[in-house]
């Protein structure tokens, strides 16, 4: 049992209940409403989106798995009473269990590409095994590089999802096909963008949390080569860009009509005032206590910013 719950803590099992509620809602409230209106058939669907979902989730818990083998010593200065690896779970089973799962993953990726018209799909996974490989090892240590390419992986959480509908996104130079390419395009894309920017900001006050066990490894992150001030103004800027995003889109929402006041309120209160808060927040934490909290609100809501999606099912 206390294996058991050190492997559920060693691939951050929330998180990754997170991503396939993320890809579910996206392909129930978003996608498929879009294809039965123009009565086209997607390619993901049934076992073969079954297999995305878990390629992803599989793929993302490997990532966790070696992050935590390269961070072992810095993890033990940190965060000492969360470390698993060589504690409870030894090395090598570590090793063993990222290659399995990546490999999984991949497996499931080309198994999707053979069955369905979906095109590489295997080699996108496999790419996305070898990024998270590379960060984990090195990339995550020097200035913004790892923080940006954990934000784009994030943000391909959705994108593969329209990424595997890209044949019938040609549709639209067809003159007898009624799918609406661009609202699925735009809607990927704010969504898409949401995750990229609020996981960059999130990835940037993690760094700043854990500064001490960091600069004695020799890491090069944001907050220790530009210093606290700077990187707290570099969090605002992003905050900032993405509060007043936010709002033009609820001001674009609302000229549709009272019935899309509800989704308005529910932005407002749920994603924008939050936001608010953790900018608030952010120049006057100091401690790494302080930087967690911040963190694991702004993890709330990434996860109230995928729920909006649900809306779009309700006025579907």
């Amino acid at each position: 049992m206390k294996n058991f719950k050190a492997f559920i803590q060693l691939i951050r099992l929330p998180n990754l209940i997170f991503i396939a509620i993320t890809q579910i809602i996206f392909l129930y409230c978003i996608e498929m409403p879009l294809f039965n209106e123009a009565s086209v058939i997607n390619n993901v669907r049934g076992i073969y989106f079954v297999a995305l979902v878990t390629a992803s989730v599989f793929i993302a818990a490997a990532g966790n798995i070696i992050n935590d083998y390269f961070d072992l010593n810095i993890d033990q200065i940190n965060k000492p009473h969360k470390v698993v690896v060589e504690k409870i779970i030894k090395r090598r089973w570590v090793i063993l269990w990222h290659i399995l799962l990546s490999l999984t993953g991949i497996v499931l990726g080309f198994y999707v590409d053979a069955s369905t018209p979906v095109r590489f799909l295997g080699i996108a996974n496999s790419a996305c095994v070898v990024l998270l490989f590379f960060y984990s090892a090195s990339l995550k240590k020097k200035f913004l590089i790892g923080n940006i390419l954990i934000s784009l992986l994030t943000s391909w959480v959705i994108l593969v999802i329209t990424y595997c509908e890209t044949n019938h996104l040609f549709d639209v130079f067809r003159k007898d096909s009624s799918l609406q390419v661009d609202k699925l395009s735009r809607l990927t894309f704010l969504y898409a963008g949401f995750a990229f920017i609020i996981s960059l900001i999130r990835e940037v006050i993690k760094d700043m949390e854990d500064m001490e066990g960091d600069r004695k490894f020799g890491c090069k992150t944001l907050p220790i080569v530009l210093g606290l001030n700077a990187t707290k103004v570099f969090v605002a800027v992003w905050l900032i860009v993405l509060i007043a995003a936010l709002v033009i889109i609820q001001f674009y929402v609302l000229q549709f009509g009272w019935v899309f006041w509800l989704s308005a309120l529910y932005c407002v209160l749920f994603i924008i005032t939050p936001l608010i808060w953790i900018l608030l927040k952010l120049f006057k934490a100091h401690t790494a206590q302080e930087f967690h909290k911040l963190s694991s609100v702004v993890k709330i809501v990434m996860f109230t910013g995928i729920l909006s999606m649900l809306f779009f099912r309700l006025y579907a």
